[in-house]
């Protein structure tokens, strides 16, 4: 068998029969793909153990996949080195006027922040110089998948089609693939066409057995169709098209037009001692430590969370006028490094099984390795890199990519939330923005009202990580976390959430801004993180039940000295946790004054200038 062949043993279902359980517009949409991409033959997922299985053992056989011995059903991929991240610069947004798409372009001539518009033609003649017979050789599978538990009012359906059983793998995990998915599907879904890039025969070897075609890479959403096309990639968001292309920037679209939002976002369930239970959203760039906050186990006596989700967030005012919340995934896709029995207890016992993790290292005993996994191995157990090479402690590259994942059923994680998965969603009483910021940004802001925390969201910065394209460190801005994933003018998505608040009987969540990351003059973080995160929780809770624990700065709502329960933290300072200079929010406002200008131009709107200029006002008078 040629290497590579991605999974020819399940060649038996055929295009004449398989495609019958799917509706007319379906059909058509998969008989479209095959005439453009020309597959082998054409196999309809079920979502069946079976099918799995088979998919395994195809992958195994054309060395995608390893066995994890270590583990029960863990397998391990390694990614050609060339497609190890999303790909911002090639991820565009087609529409017929750019400013449908993203504001003006920056006056500096440098390249948009906020977004890349393709024009319909530029669009067409790139699909016609890429997918032609791309799939030539290969199997095309068609996965009918649900965003959300699929009774819910606020799920949404696709189709993707893919030749990539990694993909299909990956997509029976985070989505909901199975008859309940085919009972509902109509003619209103979101049509997702992937191709890796690489018929057959191949004319070239492929980097572990990894087929991609990095050189010509294009992820694009055509919102008015609600179509997504992506060629050339086969990892993460680029290539799980449930993920980013729909639950964000294709969603966020259809957010905007019916009235309710799709956020970058977590959602946890914070229950206090009492037995009292709210639930909040929290939108962070992504590697900021938002799988760490959904699982988290609190270090504060009596308290519990609940994780209902940790990467996205489906919100709709209920008739009440209560904001309620599903994750319309099925499971966590997580950086790998960074997480261990330390950081994330509960992220370490729902990897234990039935995982696939790609780009981590692997250890000689079968298990897995990454930086900070902090676990100790046996004497004489050796390593091997992300890359295939013997590795060890020491080295100068690391074992894993920093982006190396985990793609593991959400309801193996122990603490998920009997709620997870209700089709009504969760109601929410808080949300959080958060980024990572060494220094000036206290530990936890409440905003000053709704339209301040719609600011205080524009406004938020954070240290790049490997999550992207983008080079760890750089602090960028990442307004919502949604920086990578509007799915339309970003000065007209804030609109949205600025009229969101206007709603005549809504009950408003109170927003807030937190930052677990900064550090002293030493370069050390004065904050312990992780399970003391709880506490600030717990200050959150108690501003949600209107207990007078706060007092006013320029920026926000600050909690008062000795409302912050620091018990049992020796070394931690109030003093370092809330800093208010004035020289770095000059500098903070200058700076955002200047992106403003630079990147929504004339589409930023008036009220978050508004805001901006409040906030220059009370920093003059510090």
């Amino acid at each position: 068998m040629q290497r590579g062949m991605w999974g020819v043993g399940l060649a038996r279902r055929r295009l004449s029969t398989s495609l019958s359980a799917l509706p007319a517009a379906a059909r058509d949409f998969v008989e479209e793909a095959v005439r453009l991409c020309r597959p082998r033959e054409v196999l309809l997922c079920d979502g069946s153990e079976e099918e799995g299985k088979e998919l395994l053992r195809g992958l195994q056989d054309d060395g995608v996949l390893h066995p994890l011995p270590k583990y029960d059903n863990c397998w391990l991929a390694r990614t050609d080195p060339r497609d190890v991240a999303r790909v911002e610069s090639k991820t565009v947004l087609v529409t017929p006027e750019q400013s449908d798409a993203v504001p003006p372009p920056p006056p500096s001539g440098g390249p948009p922040q906020l977004g890349n518009w393709m024009s319909p033609n530029a669009f067409q003649a790139a699909v016609q110089e890429r997918f032609p017979g791309c799939m030539a050789g290969r199997p095309l599978y068609v996965i009918p998948f649900s965003m959300g538990p699929p009774t819910s009012p606020l799920a949404k359906l696709g189709v993707q089609v893919t030749d990539s059983p990694y993909v299909v793998l990956s997509m029976r995990i985070m989505t909901r693939v199975g008859p309940a998915v085919l009972q509902r599907l109509d003619d209103d879904f979101v049509r997702c066409l992937h191709s890796v890039g690489r018929p057959l025969p191949l004319t070239e070897p492929l980097v572990s057995s990894w087929p991609c075609d990095p050189s010509r890479v294009l992820v694009a959403h055509i919102p008015s169709e609600r179509r997504i096309v992506s060629f050339g990639s086969g990892y993460g968001g680029n290539s799980l098209l449930g993920k980013k292309c729909f639950a964000l920037r294709i969603a966020s679209r259809m957010a905007q037009q019916q009235g309710w939002l799709a956020e970058h976002m977590l959602i946890l369930g914070v229950t206090s001692p009492s037995g009292e239970k709210r639930y909040m959203a929290a939108a962070f760039p992504s590697a900021c430590g938002k799988t760490n906050l959904a699982m988290m186990t609190p270090s504060l006596p009596g308290w519990r969370i609940h994780c209902v989700g940790d990467d996205i967030a489906w919100m709709k005012f209920d008739d009440e006028g209560r904001l309620r919340a599903i994750n319309p995934e099925r499971g966590f896709f997580g950086v790998a490094p960074g997480t261990s029995s330390r950081t994330n207890p509960n992220a370490m016992a729902t990897i234990a099984r039935n995982t696939i993790f790609t780009n981590v290292g692997l250890r000689s005993d079968g298990g897995v390795y990454w930086d900070g996994l902090d676990e100790p191995t046996e004497p004489g157990v050796t390593y091997t890199s992300w890359l295939g090479k013997p590795w060890k402690h020491g080295d100068p590259e690391p074992c894993a990519h920093p982006n190396s994942r985990f793609c593991a059923p959400a309801d193996q994680c122990p603490i998920m939330d009997p709620r997870w998965d209700d089709p009504e969603g969760v109601p929410i009483d808080a949300i959080i923005f958060g980024g990572r910021r060494p220094r000036g940004v206290p530990l936890v802001v409440e905003a000053f009202g709704w339209r301040h925390g719609v600011f205080m969201g524009s406004a938020m910065r954070s240290e790049a990580t490997a999550a992207a394209e983008h080079k760890g460190g750089r602090l960028m801005h990442d307004p919502f976390a949604m920086r990578p994933f509007f799915g339309y003018n970003a000065g007209r998505y804030l609109e949205h959430w600025l009229s969101t608040g206007l709603r005549s009987n809504a009950r408003l969540p109170r927003l807030f801004h937190v930052n677990w990351f900064l550090r002293d003059n030493e370069g050390r973080f004065v904050w312990p993180g992780f399970g003391h995160n709880a506490r600030v929780l717990a200050w959150i809770f108690g501003r949600i039940q209107g207990r007078d624990t706060a007092r006013p700065t320029p920026i926000g709502w600050v909690p008062k000295e000795g409302d912050l329960d620091l018990g049992g933290l020796p070394g931690v300072d109030y003093s370092q946790l809330f800093p208010m200079e004035k020289g770095f929010w000059e500098e903070e406002c200058r700076q955002l004054r200047e992106y403003y200008g630079e990147n929504f131009g004339a589409d930023l709107p008036r009220d978050v200038m508004a805001e901006l200029e409040g906030l220059e006002e009370r920093v003059r008078k510090m």
